[in-house]
C-alpha cells in the first residue's frame, strides 16, 4: 500500500479534535492519536472445507505525520491474513490459489472517518491489495457483480479477470473482491485463482461467506 493513499486529511479538523478528550494527547502534540482493527478471518470450518492453509497473519502498524495547522502523529494497526491452497496444473503443483483477508480500523472522530480507503470503489481497493494475491496481474476487466451473505448482511462482491506471467507463460486468472464496514473496521476480502481451476470460485465464496469478526 502506497504511503500517498495512506495519508490521512484532516486539515481544519483540530477545533474538532480539541473536543474529544481521548484525544488530548494528540492535539497537545505529547502522543499519537492511535486506531487497533480487529482480526478478520475464515471459520476453521470453512477453511477445512475448501482445502485453504493459513499462509501467514500479520498485525502491521502505520504511522503517520499529519498536517492539522501544526504537525500531529496518527498510529493505526490493521490485520492483514493470507491462505494458500496448492494444486497441481499441467503436472506441476503450484501454490496457485490465494485468500486475503483484511481489517483496517475506521480512523473515526466525532463521526468523521480518516480512512483512507474507505471510499474506494472495489476496482480501485483491487488495484491497491493485487499484490499481497498475485503480484503483477494485467488487463484487469470487471466481470460480473454478485450478492453474498457475510457478516449478517448481503454484500456485494466484484469478479474480475486478468492476466499474470510464471516462469514465462502466460496464465489467466479470476479475482473476486468485496469490501464493507463492520464493528468499526473497512473489512477487505479477496480471492484469486487461475480461470483453469474454475471450481475453486465457489470455494473462495464460501471463505467470503464464512468470515468471521473478531476473528
Amino acid at each position: 500500500m502506497t504511503t500517498s493513499r495512506r495519508s490521512v486529511l484532516v486539515a481544519g479538523a483540530a477545533g474538532t479534535l480539541a473536543l474529544t478528550a481521548g484525544c488530548l494527547e494528540f492535539v497537545t502534540g505529547d502522543g499519537p492519536l492511535e486506531f487497533e482493527a480487529h482480526r478478520v478471518a475464515p471459520s476453521a470450518s470453512a477453511l477445512e472445507e475448501t482445502g485453504y492453509e493459513e499462509d501467514e497473519s500479520n498485525q502491521e502498524v502505520i504511522e503517520e505525520t499529519i498536517d492539522v495547522g501544526v504537525e500531529r502523529e496518527i498510529r493505526a494497526s490493521l490485520w492483514m491474513s493470507t491462505y494458500t491452497k496448492s494444486r497441481t496444473i499441467e503436472g506441476i503443483e503450484r501454490e496457485a490459489n490465494t485468500f486475503v483477508a483484511v481489517s483496517i480500523p475506521g480512523m473515526e472522530v466525532l463521526g468523521r472517518s480518516f480512512n483512507p480507503l474507505e471510499d474506494m470503489s472495489n476496482e480501485e481497493l483491487l488495484e491497491e491489495f493485487l499484490g499481497e494475491a498475485d503480484g503483477d496481474v494485467e488487463d484487469v476487466e470487471h466481470e460480473e457483480s454478485f450478492a453474498l451473505e457475510i457478516l449478517g448482511s448481503e454484500r456485494d462482491v466484484d469478479r474480475f479477470s486478468g492476466e499474470t506471467q510464471e516462469a514465462g507463460e502466460t496464465i489467466e486468472v479470476s479475482l473476486a473482491l468485496t469490501s464493507l464496514l463492520h464493528d468499526d473496521d473497512l473489512i477487505v476480502l479477496l480471492g484469486t485463482h487461475p480461470e483453469v481451476l474454475a471450481e475453486e470460485s465457489a470455494n473462495v465464496e464460501v471463505l467470503m461467506e464464512s468470515v468471521e469478526h473478531p476473528a
